[in-house]
């Protein structure tokens, strides 16, 4: 539902960007200048990290590198994650477009290849050896606490995650009234068979413990049942990894170009590589924030936080969509329109995971609540018009300060700074 709610929101709204363009056009100015400090600065960086994090576990598992030390293994980890993600910028550097549609063929052959392995693989032992006793008695120790349940809920949705990546770069989608909506429905269809099956089919073959205890579950599942041949599991995932990796690093960079090239952050961020089509500097922003989060906490505490991140943001970008219906403000004569109630229930059920999450896990839900509320005060202290905006001697040392950063990185990154005239 809430991709289908996003498809209208990014074909009326055909601004790169995502929830800030939407936020921009209804002149939330504060709570999109907020959001930025949610989606750049905290929660694409996280999900960045927590690619790299899970394809440094897989690659460790796959080359069976072991450590007599903890610490050892931690920071072996960070190593493996920082060098698949420094590649990764260089080659966004230079290749955008070409790269990204390129290797996302290659990464979508190698997750069919692993999904079909192990669906495969456990559908043979559960119509052929009758493997069915992990399906017994599936629900027992089941908790019923509204925390728990969200807390679950962020985990399920965060694997769903990704079906807004074109609207942050819808600028560079062609024909998105068509495009958008088809590959919403084939992508989504795919990709919830594909779950389903691959659940039903590590359970098939794994108990609850194992599953509990393993942090790389498709390798524990080829250790079990590939014999000699599980070998190809872990490098198989890490390549569709190395594929989501991209994309996040692709849709994050844009989002930092579009709060830079709107004045939320400063202009330096927006310079962009015309030749490559390449927002370079937003890209060495992201990989540096990336790498600041990848210390942050272990895989459930940085989903949580980008969960809870995510879910609010969304929330005001679908309020924004009905007040752009309530308020009939124009939109793209291209827009497709879904039924009324679809947002209505969608920002009904964000709004409810939020206020469970606070209601439950507040340690969880405070550290996104901060940087919500450090960047409205940050819009408040420094953007507003009514307050430093109103020093002369603020406006132009600060003018100065971002002046010469302007030019040290069109000088570094090769590039030109791209603005555009905020409404107001």
């Amino acid at each position: 539902m809430g991709a289908f709610v996003y498809v209208e929101l990014g074909t009326s709204i055909q601004k790169s960007g995502g929830d800030l363009a939407y936020l921009c056009h209804v002149k939330w100015y504060s709570i999109a200048f907020s959001y930025v400090g949610v989606g750049g600065i905290l929660n694409n960086p996280v999900v960045t990290a927590i690619g790299a994090q899970t394809f440094s576990e897989y690659i460790t598992k796959g080359l069976k590198i072991r450590f007599t030390q903890e610490h050892h293994n931690y920071w072996a980890q960070k190593l493996i994650s920082f060098s698949l993600l420094m590649p990764l910028t260089y080659l966004n550097f230079f290749s955008v477009k070409k790269f990204v549609s390129r290797f996302q063929v290659v990464a979508s052959f190698f997750t069919l290849l692993a999904s079909s392995l192990v669906i495969c693989t456990g559908f043979y032992w559960l119509i052929f050896k009758g493997e069915t006793q992990n399906f017994q008695n599936v629900f027992a120790n089941t908790t019923y606490a509204p925390g728990k349940i969200v807390s679950a809920l962020f985990a399920g949705l965060f694997s769903y995650d990704g079906w807004d990546v074109l609207n942050y770069g819808i600028e560079e989608v062609s024909n998105p009234k068509r495009n958008m909506p088809l590959a919403i429905l084939i992508g989504l269809s795919l990709v919830a068979a594909f779950y389903l099956s691959l659940n039903i089919s590590y359970y098939t073959v794994l108990n609850i413990p194992q599953l509990l205890e393993s942090n790389a579950v498709a390798v524990t599942f080829a250790q079990k049942t590939l014999g000699s041949f599980q070998y190809v599991m872990p490098f198989a995932i890490s390549i569709l990894l190395i594929g989501a990796i991209n994309s996040t690093i692709f849709a994050s960079s844009r989002y930092l170009y579009a709060a830079a090239r709107s004045g939320y952050l400063p202009s330096f961020i927006s310079c962009t590589n015309k030749e490559q089509d390449s927002p370079r500097t937003a890209l060495f922003v992201h990989l540096l924030l990336t790498i600041v989060f990848s210390f942050a906490g272990d895989l459930n505490q940085l989903i949580n936080y980008s969960s809870f991140a995510t879910w609010s943001q969304r929330a005001f970008s679908i309020l924004a969509l009905l007040y752009i219906r309530y308020k009939h403000i124009k939109v793209h004569p291209h827009a497709v329109k879904m039924p009324i109630f679809m947002p209505i229930l969608f920002v009904a059920i964000c709004i409810s995971l939020l206020v469970i999450t606070v209601a439950q896990d507040f340690t969880t839900s405070i550290v996104s609540l901060s940087f919500i509320l450090g960047g409205w005060l940050a819009y408040l202290i420094f953007k507003w018009d009514r307050t430093l905006q109103t020093i002369e001697w603020y406006k132009r040392k600060a003018a100065q300060l971002n002046e010469r950063a302007a030019v040290y990185t069109q000088i570094v990154f090769n590039g030109i700074i791209d603005s555009e005239t905020k409404e107001t």
